[in-house]
């Protein structure tokens, strides 16, 4: 009898072995493009993914084999996900179209399956010139140098930019293909006239030091994303994976919107772009929105950029973006995680600042004139209602000789967040405003009064 049930034993192992499942969960992330830290990096960092991974049912014996693998842009990883050695990826609207092409090209499907960050109106893609350089506005790069990465979110941005110019790319401008570890190079030796790029480039490059950016995509009136994709016969199989992986970038976004300095600097750690870039896009107010929901601007945006890929000559496949883009599993998420998504599609507000101005203690209501410190060895970004009590207070941390990480200042006109030793300032009667261009300061300038200055002179004049 004892050796029966020890044979019964071994035989119901032994069919349970046979039973369990390895399921792969095979993730493409692109690091160093920041705005999707809460769709790759943050999720592997945290082991995020592991709390939601379903152990019932179907998956009662499963084990999970969770491969990563890092990417600097959409196309390679793209390659990968059709070639079947990628489950999700994410990327921009511009490549995540072509991933669409690719895998309808190939006899198969992939689905945009969420949008991680973005801007309705274009901010994040970006064209910045040498430091040096004397141009101030796209309208100066006639007959110019510019590069970009080729088949990039930002390669449709300039050829929209360059088209609402009234001009001809092939003619009026020379577009050339660069990655960005190139252009950085070739901006710092003055081999290009401009550069245009993606997350973070456009900022990181000016932040370094070598660069200044003259072009924000919000100028296009252009909307971008980036977000993720899935291998849609993947999706089929393990919805309850897909669905798991999307509660773990909820919960990243979590964490994000309550210490965004904290996530900012591990960003930085894993990536080496800079805590202070990082949060220029996730801290409150930032450059993009934290965004998972589809939108009609976002959804448009991939239409557009199908279309684009044909205007190019990318594709000849006629991808079908209302069958590409399937929300099912992004609300599924939010339903197990106890959220409203369409309370969530109709909200457009950036992360809110919910503090206090550093100077008077009272809580900031009206961002007109934000302006924000990163002081080095404070974990927190200082906040100030007033531009003249921003410079004020830098004048005293710097003559106490405390070194000061970066200078937050917003966009008058737009209210985009820049940072505030790139901008120009109007001094207007103890009023200072902040603005991305030197035309847009010239003109506020013109209808409102007051001086046109850079960063330094704005300090000085508000500390004489």
């Amino acid at each position: 009898m004892h050796l029966n049930l020890t044979l019964v034993g071994l035989l119901a192992i032994a069919v349970g072995s046979v039973n369990a499942e390895t399921i792969r969960i095979a993730i493409g992330t692109q690091d160093t493009t920041v705005n999707c830290a809460t769709g790759g990096l943050m999720i592997r960092e945290l082991k995020l993914l592991e709390k939601y991974l379903p152990h019932e049912g179907k998956y009662k014996n499963a084990q999970y084999d969770i491969l990563w693998k890092n990417f600097t842009s959409g196309a390679p990883l793209t390659n990968e996900m059709v070639a079947g050695k990628l489950d999700f990826g994410s990327m921009a609207d511009f490549p995540g179209a072509f991933n669409g092409a690719a895998f309808q090209k190939a006899g198969k499907q992939s689905l945009f399956i969420n949008v991680l960050s973005g801007s309705t109106l274009g901010s994040g893609n970006g064209i910045v010139v040498p430091k040096n350089s004397k141009v101030q506005s796209l309208a100066e790069l006639k007959g110019k140098i510019i590069s970009v990465p080729f088949a990039s979110t930002a390669h449709g941005m300039l050829l929209r930019a360059v088209k609402a110019q009234g001009w001809d790319p092939e003619k009026d401008v020379t577009i050339v293909t660069q990655s960005p570890e190139v252009a950085g190079s070739a901006l710092q030796s003055n081999k290009i006239d401009a550069h245009a790029d993606f997350v973070p480039f456009a900022e990181l490059f000016p932040h370094r030091g070598f660069a200044r950016k003259i072009y924000d995509g919000s100028q296009a009136n252009a909307p971008t994303l980036h977000g993720s994709l899935v291998d849609a016969d993947y999706a089929k199989k393990y919805p309850e994976i897909v669905i798991a992986f999307l509660r773990a970038a909820i919960e990243a976004d979590k964490l994000m919107t309550a210490e965004p300095e904290k996530y900012s600097e591990l960003i930085a750690k894993t990536t080496g772009i800079e805590a202070e870039v990082n949060y220029l896009f996730h801290g409150p107010l930032g450059l993009q929105t934290r965004d998972f929901t589809w939108k009609p601007e976002y959804r448009q945006a991939v239409k557009t950029s199908i279309d684009t890929l044909h205007l190019m000559k990318r594709t000849e496949i006629n991808l079908d973006a209302n069958a590409f883009i399937d929300d099912q599993y992004i609300r599924a998420a939010f339903r197990q995680e106890g959220l409203d998504y369409d309370a969530a599609l109709r909200n457009y507000a950036k992360a809110p600042l919910i503090g206090k101005d550093a100077d008077t203690g009272k809580s900031i209501t009206n961002f007109n004139h934000l302006m924000q410190i990163w002081v080095a060895g404070e974990p927190l970004v200082r906040n100030y209602a007033s531009p003249v009590a921003a410079f004020s207070e830098l004048r005293k941390l710097e003559k106490s000789g405390r070194k000061i990480r970066v200078v937050y200042a917003h966009d008058r006109n737009s209210g985009l967040k820049l940072f505030a030793s790139d901008a120009w300032f109007v001094d207007a009667k103890n009023d200072i405003s902040a603005f991305l261009l030197k035309k847009s300061a010239d003109a506020w300038a013109k209808q409102h009064g007051g001086t046109v200055c850079d960063f330094n002179a704005a300090r000085a004049n508000a500390n004489s």
